[in-house]
């Protein structure tokens, strides 16, 4: 199956600066583990997450040392060698979202989709990435998705939370949470931190 090209992946170089980015703050030491630390707030212990598009690693890292059975995937084989030098022990799936098969995989008590992924898939992939994140899910399994409302770096799209939210149910999610923040402000205009479910 021939999957068309990302936001990303057309953006190209433009993108590399964020890898070094969070590489840099990683090395000062800095706290790069708020979504982390929300994810694992929403699942018991050794939970199965699954980390869509994990870019360098630092969430599904952090999960995995909380204990949880961690899937990540990462298209960008960049980010995946970025990934390995930071974090050995991590496994990284090069899958697109697209690809991931819940028969391959099995399904997740939550699945993760921050750092802007929304804002960066295929042009009109978003209704199949969501559909593709509800067959992940368990039953009681839900979805973990922050990203800003406006296109904020190079290649990603304006995407507002009505849009989100009708794209979410016609893929057979609901609207469980919506905060401001990873550390659960309100909600506000620019970014936007959603908790779904099976509809």
């Amino acid at each position: 199956m021939t999957l068309p090209p990302t936001r990303w992946e057309l953006a190209g170089e433009d993108n590399r600066g964020y890898g070094r980015h969070f590489a840099d703050i990683v090395a000062r030491g800095a706290d790069v583990e708020g979504e982390a630390r929300l994810a694992d707030a929403l699942v018991a212990r050794e939970a199965r997450i699954i980390d869509i598009g994990s870019g360098m690693g630092r969430v599904a890292a952090a999960l995995a040392a909380r204990g949880h059975h961690v899937v990540a995937t990462e298209p960008d084989s960049a980010l995946r060698e970025q990934s390995r030098a930071t974090y050995a022990d991590l496994e990284v799936l090069p899958h697109d979202a697209l690809a991931l098969d819940p028969a391959e995989l099995g399904t997740f008590d939550l699945a993760v989709l921050v750092g802007n992924v929304m804002i960066f898939l295929a042009e009109g992939t978003e209704r199949s990435v969501l559909e593709r994140v509800r067959d992940l899910l368990a039953p009681t399994g839900r979805a973990l998705v922050g990203f800003h409302l406006e296109a904020v770096k190079a290649g990603s799209r304006t995407y507002p939370a009505d849009e989100f939210v009708a794209d979410a149910e016609a893929a057979g999610l609901r609207v469980v949470h919506r905060f401001g923040s990873y550390e659960l402000h309100e909600p506000v205009d620019d970014y936007a931190v959603w908790v779904l479910a099976k509809a």
